[in-house]
């Protein structure tokens, strides 16, 4: 499937009413492009580099672009429109709650939210909006109307979102995600088990979505598991090196390696603000590897586990400054 290069004038609907705009919405290329080479707009979109796979979508708000992974390739980029201040968007760990392709604002006078999805309670979504090159929402990411319409075509329910304030660093990597160590045997049946699930349908409802996710707090000492954002358990945790930084990281289980003895997953790593740090698979995986479970956390842990699971590891104590109820959502940093 090609891409095409379109320019048509677009009803593109931001926080507030906007009016009719003319830009490039779609651009053609063979290989992926750098997204902050796009103009306020534009997008790519190749599914077919990856038709199958759990879906990762990817936010930096420092550089106004989007990224989407399916099966850990990734398929298409866009800029978008995040927070302008006063109103900004926060950075941090979500999974989409909601789907809603006709939306209007409850809060900005009705205002048109087509293709909504929403990352909070508190009124963060992805969705169809004017896009002048900058930070121009109430909070929200906006998106080109046709990028926004294909999207929401690919996301489930529990889609992880990863929106970044600093420069995130993003790698492939294989672990048993096991987090319990010197248990080779145990190990290799947690991800055969694990590997024989699918990711949940983009056809699945409130109703019928089971999606999982995982918080470790190394400054709690906890790991807390959550389904269909609500909150399913919580375990203490082992910690190596305790003196040594975390950092937060998402890793977002994207299918069984050809190696049985491992699972694939995509790593992004999560500065906050200027601090950044550049994260490699193997600085991902070392991070993996200093968390240790009891045998019966991490068997509660593999039953939940399923392509398109979400992981935190971060380093701050769940708070309400760090947390939002209800749902999945985890804030690295509040622009």
């Amino acid at each position: 499937m090609r891409n095409f290069y379109l320019s048509r004038r677009l009803f593109v609907a931001g926080s507030l009413a906007s009016p009719l705009l003319a830009f490039p919405s779609a651009i053609a290329q063979d290989k992926p492009v750098d997204p902050a080479t796009l103009k306020a707009g534009e997008f790519q979109w190749h599914p077919d580099r990856s038709p199958h796979g759990p879906v990762v979508v990817l936010v930096s708000i420092p550089k106004q672009w989007v990224v989407v992974y399916r099966g850990g390739v990734r398929i298409a980029a866009s800029t978008c429109s995040t927070g302008r201040p006063g109103h900004s968007t926060p950075a941090g760990v979500f999974v989409i709650l909601q789907k809603d392709q006709h939306h209007h604002s409850s809060t900005y006078n009705n205002a048109p939210m087509p293709y909504m999805e929403r990352l909070t309670w508190q009124g963060v979504a992805l969705h169809a909006g004017n896009l002048p090159g900058y930070p121009a929402s109430h909070g929200c990411v906006r998106l080109p109307l046709d990028f926004a319409k294909l999207l929401f075509g690919v996301t489930t329910l529990g889609t992880p979102v990863i929106v970044a304030d600093g420069e995130p660093a993003y790698s492939d990597m294989q672990h048993p995600g096991l987090l319990i160590h010197h248990a080779e045997e145990m190990a290799r049946d947690a991800v055969k088990q694990v590997s024989a699930k699918v990711a949940h349908s983009t056809t699945a409802t409130m109703q019928t979505h089971e999606a999982s996710a995982f918080v470790i707090s190394t400054a709690d000492r906890k790991l807390t598991a959550f389904v269909n954002g609500k909150e399913s358990f919580v375990a203490p945790i082992g910690i190596q090196d305790p003196e040594k930084p975390f950092g937060t990281h998402a890793f977002t289980l994207t299918g069984p390696d050809s190696d049985l003895r491992h699972l694939k997953w995509l790593a992004v790593g999560l500065p906050a603000g200027t601090n950044v740090v550049a994260v490699s698979a193997l600085l991902a995986s070392e991070t993996m590897n200093r968390i240790n479970l009891v045998p019966e956390t991490a068997q509660r842990m593999t039953a939940l586990m399923h392509p398109g699971s979400t992981l935190v590891i971060t380093d701050q104590p769940a708070h309400p400054g760090t947390r939002t109820e209800p749902g999945f959502t985890i804030i690295t940093h509040d622009t």
